[in-house]
């Protein structure tokens, strides 16, 4: 298991500061949801914490290796590539790929037999369960999961979020797990922070800023937190 820790953070493109001194820490084997609306500097958080993007000043620490799933499954993964082959590349050297392969879809909840299926045939939240297969072929100890929910609708949101939670706890994963939407967040975090203009307004343990939020911003979040998603607890 291993730390994330974003140490005073800064991204600017130009004129304008993306990220603004950011200092985070996502704890050995927790989950850290971040959350803020659309511009508000968390995809550029995360985007240095795989080195997409470099900072400005500050720095990014992790003790192991640390892989990104993205938003948007299917442009992640090479649609001319069955998803067997995409999952493949990314089997270190030294391992049976095609036992990894299937290892891999098992753990995502699908037949391995679909290995030499190609992306098109695959629904949204299955394109998802593949990417979440890629990043774990890796044998990663950190996990960055940027708005890997907002594509799909409620009902494979909630089967893929149970997905998330399990693969977590079963593996140990450090993750930091970014989303607008807080009903999502608050669902997978142990700790939930809410950035805001390119700065954390507010963090602590998820029960405390749920109960109890400290900062404007993240009371306007939570009361508009849809309801209907507490309905995601149903495994």
């Amino acid at each position: 298991m291993s730390e994330l820790v974003f140490d005073h953070v800064t991204v600017r493109y130009g004129h304008h500061t993306a990220v603004d001194d950011v200092s985070l820490t996502v704890p050995s084997g927790q989950v850290v949801g971040l959350v803020g609306e659309s511009g508000s500097g968390k995809s550029t958080l995360a985007a240095t914490a795989v080195g997409l993007v470099p900072v400005t000043s500050g720095r990014v620490l992790a003790d192991g290796k640390v892989q990104m799933v993205f938003q948007d499954p299917y442009s992640s993964l090479d649609p001319r590539m069955s998803i067997g082959g995409s999952i493949s590349e990314a089997v270190p050297r030294g391992i049976d790929r095609r036992a990894e392969v299937a290892r891999l879809l098992e753990l995502v909840n699908l037949d391995p037999a679909r290995a030499k299926a190609l992306p098109l045939k695959l629904s949204g939240g299955q394109r998802q369960r593949v990417a979440l297969a890629r990043a774990l072929a890796a044998r990663p100890e950190v996990i960055v999961a940027d708005e890997i929910t907002s594509a799909l609708d409620v009902s494979v949101q909630g089967a893929v979020l149970n997905l998330v939670r399990d693969l977590q706890r079963q593996l140990g994963l450090s993750m930091l797990f970014i989303s607008h939407n807080l009903a999502v967040v608050r669902y997978v975090s142990d700790r939930i922070a809410v950035m805001k203009n390119g700065a954390i307004v507010e963090e602590g343990p998820a029960e405390r800023v749920l109960a109890d939020p400290r900062h404007p911003y993240t009371r306007e979040l939570l009361a508009a937190a849809p309801k209907r998603h507490t309905r995601l607890e149903v495994s």
